[in-house]
């Protein structure tokens, strides 16, 4: 199945669509999954017992980040995301486990704790910047898009725009 060419790019954004129309008009919910990590680590710190209600990163546009409304359906699509994504590198063959990608190797070396921190750092300051963005890239580049959101259009470019930067700097010189 690892030739096999069923799964175009085309087909599948075209598929995205028609889910993300069908999310709309059944659940009145768009895609978005950037507030579900403040969400469960608010929850996660809850569950523990420490009050964090008087800060103001834990509110979420004036409400609490957790409560009645967590674990709910964003979870659930986070969730499936990583699922469908390893069901789907199954399917087609293209699944295989590595200790380090061979162009972090080529750039940084074979050093497994420098890649534990890169990926820790990198992903505290995308999610920083999803939450200054009020959203992440699929909650601006699909829901936000297809709303013809001004804010969302802007958003999407600077993703790419930050993302060649980020790519340049950390790959500089590599294929």
């Amino acid at each position: 199945m690892a030739t096999s060419k069923w799964y175009k790019p085309y087909l599948l954004g075209g598929l995205a669509g028609l889910l993300l129309t069908a999310s709309v008009l059944f659940a009145n919910q768009f895609f978005g999954t950037s507030t579900t990590f403040p969400r469960a680590a608010t929850w996660l710190v809850d569950l523990v017992g420490i009050d964090l209600s008087h800060l103001d990163f834990y509110q979420v546009r004036g409400g609490a980040l957790t409560g009645a409304s967590f674990p709910n359906w964003q979870l659930l699509f986070v969730l499936g995301i990583g699922i469908g994504a390893f069901i789907s590198s199954l399917l087609t063959g293209t699944f295989k486990l590595e200790r380090l990608p061979p162009m972090w190797v080529a750039r940084f070396g074979d050093r497994l704790g420098l890649r534990i921190v890169h990926s820790l750092l990198g992903g505290v300051l995308v999610m920083l910047g999803a939450r200054m963005a009020g959203g992440c890239p699929s909650g601006h580049g699909v829901s936000g898009v297809s709303q013809l959101g001004v804010s969302s259009l802007l958003a999407l470019a600077m993703f790419f725009v930050g993302g060649i930067i980020t790519a340049r700097i950390i790959y500089r010189g590599g294929k």
